[in-house]
Parts: C-alpha cells; sequence; structure tokens
C-alpha cells in the first residue's frame, strides 16, 4: 500500500506540486490497480473529497500522465482507462464481463525491423476475448 508520503514524493520527484488532489488520485491508482476511468476515479475519492470536480480529476490525469506516473490504457477507442506506471506489461480485455487484466509482456521485447526508418511514440500490448472467471461462469450456466 503506498502512503501519501510515498505518494507526494514521486510527485515532488517529477517536479509536480503534491497538491491534496493530485496525492489523492495517485494514491487511488497506485493502491488499487483496477484500470479505472475518470468517472471510477472521481466517484471512489468523492466521499472523501466533496470539493473535488471531474476537471481536476482530468487534469491531474493529463499531469500525471506527461510526467509518466500514469499511463492511458485505451483498449476501446471511446473509453480511456488509467493505471500508476510500473513495469511492462500487456492487457486483456474481456468481452463479456468488461474488466481489464494485466499480465507479464514486454513491447520492447517485439521484433520491429520491418519499422526500421520510422518513428515509434507508444507501444503496447492489447488482447481481448473471454475471461477465465466468465467462461467458467458461461460453462456453469450451461449445465
Amino acid at each position: 500500500m503506498k502512503t501519501n508520503s510515498f505518494i507526494a514524493g514521486r510527485l515532488r520527484e517529477s517536479n509536480i506540486k503534491p497538491s491534496p488532489q493530485r496525492i489523492k488520485i495517485l494514491e487511488y491508482l497506485a493502491n488499487y490497480p483496477c484500470h479505472p476511468t475518470v468517472d471510477r476515479i472521481y466517484s471512489a475519492l468523492l466521499p472523501d473529497m466533496p470539493t473535488l470536480s471531474k476537471s481536476t480529476v482530468y487534469n491531474t490525469l493529463k499531469i500525471l500522465r506527461d510526467a509518466r506516473l500514469v499511463r492511458e490504457v485505451t483498449i476501446e477507442e471511446n473509453e480511456v482507462h488509467y493505471e500508476y506506471a510500473i513495469k511492462a506489461h500487456g492487457h486483456f480485455r474481456c468481452l463479456d464481463c468488461g474488466e481489464i487484466y494485466d499480465f507479464q509482456a514486454d513491447a520492447e521485447e517485439i521484433n520491429t525491423d520491418e519499422l526500421r526508418g520510422f518513428y515509434i511514440t507508444e507501444k503496447d500490448i492489447y488482447f481481448k476475448g473471454v475471461c477465465g472467471q466468465c467462461l467458467k461462469r458461461d460453462n456453469q450456466t450451461e449445465k
């Protein structure tokens, strides 16, 4: 569990003023790796921060993203999820329940020789399918 002081230190290391809103948003992402959307972050923090606005969440996430403290996960074009920027990994989105799962993978390891002469700005590994829990549930309902 990442503490307020740890999070404030991470912000300072990135030359970001550690305001209470920034600390709480980054702390939420660090401690709850559920790939939340802006709405989910806002709803989760609102009871403890009644003056929080969605625009503050959006602005803070932009600052954190630009500082590479958080990553945007855009498996679906119309929905952006966020995560605390940690080690390289891939994402799997369940088409039944909508959950996003992390799995060990490193986009740097993928051979990109065919792209020599290209300027790559982003590397992501995304899979889509049906998760094990949904498959198990579907198999149980078929019996």
